[in-house]
């Protein structure tokens, strides 16, 4: 088939190098516009653009996908359908129309669970022992057309939300492969959504992602790793902000919530329930480092908190 690529982030990549490698014609790719990111608010393109002019591609980047010019481009690419990986920006009717196969979505998640802009980490933040991801038919709303086909995916117990949305980038590239191939084949066909079990995921914010010490341990550790690497889980501490990295488990010892105790094992802080163990801190101004290094050079006295 022949077809254009709608994609923006790291995580869309995968797919489009799957595609690239496939049986079917990828005509161009539809990216966000360059943005500035960085210290020097430094203009940038997206990696899928970036992996789309290195394959000699052309890239659209329209500020809306419902702009005349750019459907006018799309229509004259003539594409048969558009694969979509986290693309960033709702389709119009008049967008979806073109192919005709339509838009068909790569959604990390197994839908109807978690639609929305977040899956994965609601997926770790809620305790799913499972997640996956999913092909489905692009229509006006959210996440909520027909299904194409599906591959699972365990969560495991230290998985942050890049650890798994990277394995799922990888394993939704082939879903995405061969979805294409059942259509071109007309071998396959999309199943509707059922409305049991409909669950949505918003996006989470950096408010989101401040760590309240009197939650139980348990939820802590989710809420921690569902927010790494993006967008940062933190807490507070003398006043400043400190962001966090994963933290473990730790023994039954009598903290308060908040409470910091620094031992030979490394640093400890308590919950509602059992205390956690903090791996790694990043102070204000700094990299990423080791919890206990961090406290050697803070000095933390007995009785000091974190979050105020």
């Amino acid at each position: 088939m022949r077809l254009v690529f709608a994609g923006t982030p790291e995580v869309a990549v995968p797919a489009l190098r799957a595609l690239l490698a496939s049986r079917h014609e990828v005509l161009a790719v539809v990216t966000r516009p360059p943005a500035r990111s960085g210290r020097g608010r430094r203009e940038a393109v997206s990696p899928v653009a970036a992996m789309a002019t290195e394959a000699g591609l052309p890239v659209l980047s329209p500020v809306q996908p419902g702009e005349p010019e750019f459907l006018a481009d799309l229509a004259a690419l003539e594409p048969d359908c558009c694969p979509v990986v986290a693309y960033g920006a709702l389709l119009p009717a008049s967008a979806l129309a073109v192919p005709a196969h339509g838009w068909v979505n790569l959604h990390f998640s197994l839908l109807p669970a978690w639609r929305g802009a977040a899956p994965v980490q609601a997926a770790i933040l809620h305790g799913d022992d499972v997640t996956g991801a999913s092909t489905f038919l692009i229509e006006q709303g959210l996440d909520t057309g027909p299904v194409y086909g599906t591959v699972t995916e365990t969560i495991r117990p230290a998985d942050t939300a890049g650890d798994l949305l990277g394995r799922l980038a990888d394993s939704g590239a082939g879903l995405l492969v061969a979805t294409m191939d059942g259509l071109e084949d007309g071998t396959l066909r999309a199943v509707p959504q059922p409305a049991d079990g409909v669950s949505h995921a918003g996006k989470i914010t950096v408010a989101d992602a401040q760590v309240d010490w009197t939650s139980p341990g348990r939820h802590i550790d989710r809420l921690v790793r569902a927010c790494t690497p993006a967008p940062g889980a933190w807490t507070t501490f003398r006043g400043e902000r400190l962001k966090l990295g994963p933290v473990r488990p730790a023994a039954a010892i009598d903290l308060k919530p908040g409470e910091l105790r620094v031992e030979r094992a490394g640093v400890q802080v308590g919950t509602a329930t059992t205390a956690v163990t903090l791996k790694q801190v990043q102070p204000p101004g700094k990299r990423m480092m080791a919890a206990a290094d961090w406290a050697r050079g803070t000095r933390i006295e007995s009785g000091e908190h974190l979050g105020g």
